[in-house]
């Protein structure tokens, strides 16, 4: 209980650090002048150090334990937003982007690799339900941003950030941790095996645009909100709450449909829930209709990321954090690549054209989960 309320407080902070960029942009803009294709660099930034750390976390908890590697990741994270809170020009900024990816990917990591370890009779119910907690982070900021960003400015929400990201810091310091799965030596050959394994692979491909879909439309939809149908930027970021509140009671209910639900039905048809709502996102004629399409696609997502892994956790058990670190670093591909693409096409031509690109990565991860099922009957799939 102890180790799964760290992770849950870690998993937290995770939602923070995936919110804040897209809902502090509006007021970046304001504060230090810079361009779209510049705000999508820090996107890519962040990701690609979120990409560098998710490729090394695994053997590195499978050898050394959780305890140091989660509790570096918190402060990493603390300091980005004290960075963030003080930046003078962009490029502060973006130093505090790329610390940031490293602190929020090893947690991201980490605390889905711990919580698939200690519960290995119920890893979906687990990991959608401690995706519940990265939503509640991922809430946080900009709710208050809606509501105090006038009273307190973005530099006391920020403040506040950092005092919630050293939470877990706390608790990774202070409880005991499992032994380390091979303290002894890594086994090289047969972590492999894991790596070369065709169900890893193909649900790596699938986190890839979901994880792409998850940061575009988290990233970009406050500042499209307000750009095209002239929402001020406090109702956008409500609004963007709103989306990632969809995330955190879909994550919630999912929970409890995992108990009677096959994990990659489940997945299916909130691959299809994605698709609809990107398609109203992309199309809609007014802001109110666009809004309704962010809550829906938050409740497509909600479910996709967390029992993907949970299949990955319970067919490597064994090597779960290196298994988590080949899904983690194929997603954070998909995460630093799309919203950069979506920057570049907004600035080109326009972010309505832009955000065709969720569209089109909702399709790709409604066609390969139903490959994936085909895959599961095809290949015999061994705990390793």
């Amino acid at each position: 209980m102890r180790l799964m309320s760290s992770a849950c407080a870690g998993m937290f902070v995770f939602g923070i650090v995936m919110a804040i960029l897209g809902a502090t942009l509006p007021s970046l803009f304001e504060r230090i002048q810079f361009s779209k294709s510049e705000a999508g660099n820090l996107f890519f930034y962040m990701n690609l150090s979120m990409l560098v750390i998710s490729l090394v976390f695994g053997p590195v908890v499978d050898r050394f334990g959780f305890k140091v590697f989660l509790a570096i990741c918190s402060l990493l994270v603390a300091g980005s937003f004290l960075i963030f809170t003080f930046a003078p020009v962009y490029s502060v900024i973006l130093m505090a982007a790329v610390i940031l990816g490293l602190g929020g990917g090893g947690l991201n990591g980490g605390t889905n690799a711990l919580t698939s370890d200690i519960h290995p009779d119920k890893k979906s119910s687990a990991l959608n339900l401690l995706g519940i907690f990265f939503g509640f982070g991922a809430l946080t900021i900009p709710f208050l941003i809606g509501i105090l960003l006038e009273r307190w400015g973005l530099n006391a929400i920020l403040l506040l950030a950092m005092a919630l990201s050293l939470i877990p810091f706390i608790l990774f310091t202070v409880f005991a941790f499992p032994r380390p799965k091979h303290a002894q030596g890594f086994p090289l050959r047969q972590a492999s095996k894991v790596i070369r394994h065709p169900i890893l692979w193909l649900c790596g491909f699938l986190l890839f645009f979901q994880s792409g879909n998850e940061f575009t439309v988290g990233g970009w939809i406050s500042t499209y909100l307000n750009e095209q149908f002239g929402l001020m930027p406090m109702l956008a970021s409500l609004i963007l709450a709103g989306y990632w509140g969809a995330i955190m009671s879909g994550r919630l209910a999912s929970s409890k449909i995992v108990r009677i639900m096959k994990n990659e039905i489940l997945v299916l048809l909130s691959a299809l829930l994605s698709l609809t709502a990107a398609i109203i996102i992309a199309v809609s004629p007014s802001g109110a209709l666009a809004s309704v399409g962010a809550v829906l696609i938050g409740l497509g997502f909600a479910a996709i990321f967390p029992t993907t892994l949970a299949v990955v956790g319970t067919t490597f058990p064994s090597f779960s954090g290196t298994a988590f670190s080949v899904i983690f670093g194929i997603a954070l591909t998909g995460g630093m690549t799309l919203p950069w693409l979506t920057g570049k096409i907004a600035q080109a031509y326009s972010l309505r054209q832009a955000l065709l690109i969720p569209v089109f990565a909702s399709t790709m991860t409604l066609v390969l989960q139903g490959v994936i099922l085909k895959a599961t009957k095809r290949f015999r799939i061994t705990r390793a």
